[in-house]
């Protein structure tokens, strides 16, 4: 990967990284701001359903703020675009599409596969 493609992919990381801060930001004002309480039992609850899912997205989104971290690492490194299993280059359609993948998609392919045999086990 030459040093146009590292700086390109490091910015697209910062940007994805940037913005989900931003969320982030935006649900924690709107949770101390606005009162949770609904006066009508089925508006409560359909409230509290909708913060669950809200938090539980915000929580999948933290775990991706450390991938993407790892991924910069991994730029800084000189290890970005790298499969971690097999050491072959990852495409540049797949980093593309998924800036934080650490495995080709063959190798991604037979993690999945083997996890896939384990669970049914």
């Amino acid at each position: 990967m030459n040093p146009l493609q590292q700086e390109y992919f490091r910015q697209r990381l910062w940007d994805w990284k940037k913005q989900i801060l931003s969320e982030a930001e935006g649900t924690l004002a709107v949770l101390q701001n606005e009162p949770l309480r609904e006066p009508d039992l089925n508006d409560r609850a359909s409230s509290e359903t909708d913060w669950s899912i809200e938090l539980r997205t915000r929580d999948r989104q933290r775990k991706l703020i450390s991938k993407i971290d790892a991924a910069l690492r991994r730029i800084d490194e000189g290890e970005y675009g790298y499969c971690e299993v097999t050491g072959e280059p990852i495409s540049l359609g797949r980093l593309e599409a998924r800036p934080i993948a650490t495995m080709t998609v063959e190798a991604q392919e037979r993690h999945e596969r083997q996890e896939k045999v384990s669970r049914d086990d």
